[in-house]
């Protein structure tokens, strides 16, 4: 869940514990407000991942970050 002040291009990622892309869940512009993103624990192709440590990186132009989750299957 995150919220923007005003409309930017948002980008969110999930990485693995070796820094590998494994998914990108938004790539486009998205308007002021509150949103939520759901990742269904899959890879680009929609196979389903281990469970493991995974990392998310966001991008929204001037405000960024990365932050790790536990996917538990």
């Amino acid at each position: 869940r995150f919220e923007l002040p005003v409309e930017r291009h948002v980008k969110l990622t999930i990485y693995n514990v070796l820094g590998q892309k494994i998914k990108t869940l938004v790539d486009e512009m998205r308007e002021a407000g509150a949103h939520s993103v759901t990742w269904d624990g899959t890879d680009e192709e929609g196979q389903p991942l281990p469970s493991g440590v995974y990392f998310y990186r966001f991008d929204a132009e001037i405000v960024s970050g990365t932050k790790n989750m536990v996917l538990v299957r």
